[in-house]
């Protein structure tokens, strides 16, 4: 049996671990040990999330307003993306569902059908989530089944630095069998015969020893790579960025509910607002754009004075051939990154947590379980890259050498084939698991740009002014609802301050899976 595990490195991958672990398997006698060094930084610019935290927080027992005052959290409700489709153009992303239901089609069937007719309708005024973002405004989803207010959800902007500060509260706090080990490990110990990790031994001679690894300890991949000699798989070809320059600024946006990620000449750069300053950061590739030229270009679109030097970080979008290897299992940036676009860094984290956890075997042969967990976490990453190349492919911008590039380049065969039943045939080809959703791909896809060949014959039931018509009555409809929802700043001011009482919305439960 397993009795002891290791984790390497903190951070927000290794104080998820860790309270994760713990709390799942508080009544057994699996003691848990996580060794990090004050010495060794953390990446800690992971600010946005989805929708898929709360279940996280909600499976660990968390107040989410508790969590929110510890991180100096605010509401999101989705992604604007500003000058992607062209230059002046700008669409939400929203977390839910886009339109209204039917029994006929989905409801991006009657959109595109409206805008080959040219109706100047817009994707996101189809969503709730949407129109309340732009407005400023929040409330929590209803509990009720129907409605405008039970089809979004939400997620948080959060300082990922605190957040792994409080989950490591909750470990030592709560936990007797956790430990937490200060050191830097200077050897990793294997087993001559089988080469499973056995332990590792500290700068200052302390051996520590476990059945059981899980590496956090970031781009080095100390155990999973480094040791085990698991192999980057480079997905550089289809996402070319390869930098970020990160610095949080001291302006906030107390009535923004939504993430901004704005398109630039070779690169974007992000905006996330929180409770007490705002983060920023821009990505770009080298290959396009020098170092300099990408600090300029940052430095001039900053709403606000730097409350820190700029962060500059290298990355390689990738994934290990095999993200468990013998007794380890890789988790965050050692295991792969994909970079920020749609907010998934901390989701990925998540997701393999959670797996691991379902999967974590009773016994010493766990080749099934680590075969399947491998299977699990390529075919997410996979298809995590494939939309978020759909963002960059799908555009009319070819200003810049960049976009040109981007333009011409070979794109994977699974999201080629995505995109071109799309434009043929107008259809969305769904995923039986997969992070994004069919509302999510037709949104992106229509609002930037992207065209149909077809129109959907089950639409036909209503004749081209009825369908115009009734879309536009929807749009107003959906606009009078956000118009009638608070702004976010006072539900904010009352949980920050504590005056309100924590109600449980609509369970994240009954809404997310791990790979749903």
């Amino acid at each position: 049996m397993i009795q002891k595990l290791m984790i390497v490195g903190g951070g927000t991958a290794g104080w998820m671990t860790a309270a994760a672990f713990c709390h799942l398997f508080q009544d057994s006698a699996l003691q848990i040990t996580l060794i990090e060094s004050e010495a060794i930084g953390t990446i800690g610019v992971g600010e946005a999330t989805i929708p898929h935290i709360r279940y996280f927080n909600e499976r660990l027992g968390i107040s989410e307003h508790e969590f929110m005052r510890a991180t100096n959290a605010t509401f999101k409700l989705g992604i604007e993306f500003a000058d992607w489709k062209q230059i002046g153009h700008s669409y939400i992303h929203p977390f839910g569902e886009m339109g209204f239901p039917t029994k006929h089609a989905p409801f991006y069937h009657y959109w595109s059908r409206a805008k080959r007719l040219g109706a100047s309708l817009s994707a996101d005024e189809f969503s709730l989530a949407a129109q309340m973002a732009r407005l400023g405004r929040f409330t929590y989803p209803s509990k009720k089944g129907s409605g405008f207010l039970s089809n979004f959800s939400y997620a948080f902007h959060l300082d990922a630095s605190k957040y792994a500060l409080f989950l490591r509260g909750l470990c030592e706090r709560n936990f007797r069998n956790f430990t937490r080990v200060e050191g830097k490990i200077e050897h990793v110990r294997q087993d001559s015969e089988t080469g499973d990790i056995i332990g590792v031994t500290l700068g200052d001679g302390l051996t520590l020893s476990a059945d059981f690894f899980i590496d956090c300890s970031g781009f080095r991949s100390l155990l999973l790579c480094q040791t085990l000699g698991a192999n980057p798989i480079d997905m550089s070809e289809h996402l070319p960025c390869n930098s970020a320059i990160a610095a949080p600024t001291d302006e906030t946006y107390p009535n923004v509910p939504y993430s901004r990620a704005t398109a630039h000449a070779a690169g974007w750069q992000w905006r996330i607002p929180l409770r007490h300053r705002t983060g920023n950061g821009f990505v770009y590739a080298t290959d396009f754009m020098s170092d300099s030229e990408a600090e300029q270009l940052f430095d001039g679109n900053l709403g606000g004075e730097k409350l820190a030097d700029l962060n500059l970080i290298r990355f390689q979008a990738r994934r290990m051939d095999t993200s468990w290897r013998k007794n380890c299992v890789g988790i965050g940036l050692s295991g792969g990154f994909l970079e920020p676009l749609e907010s998934t860094s901390i989701h990925l984290i998540q997701a393999a947590i959670l797996k691991l956890a379902e999967l974590l075997p009773g016994h010493k042969d766990w080749r099934a379980e680590s075969e399947q967990f491998n299977r699990e976490m390529a075919d997410l990453y996979e298809k995590i890259r494939d939309f978020l190349v759909l963002h960059y492919r799908v555009t009319e911008r070819a200003d810049s050498e960049f976009w040109r590039y981007i333009k011409n380049m070979r794109l994977p065969d699974s999201l080629d084939q995505k995109i071109n039943l799309l434009r043929e045939a107008g259809i969305v080809d769904t995923y039986q698991h997969g992070l994004f959703l069919e509302a999510s791909w037709a949104l992106v896809y229509f609002a930037q740009g992207g065209e149909t060949a077809a129109l959907h014959h089950r639409t036909c039931h209503l004749t081209d002014r009825e369908l115009v018509e009734q879309l536009k009555n929807f749009r107003d409809e959906i606009a009078n609802n956000a118009r009638g929802v608070a702004p976010q700043s006072e539900l904010l001011d009352q949980i920050h301050e504590g005056t309100v009482t924590e109600q449980w919305p609509q369970s994240a439960m009954s809404l997310y899976g791990v790979f749903s």
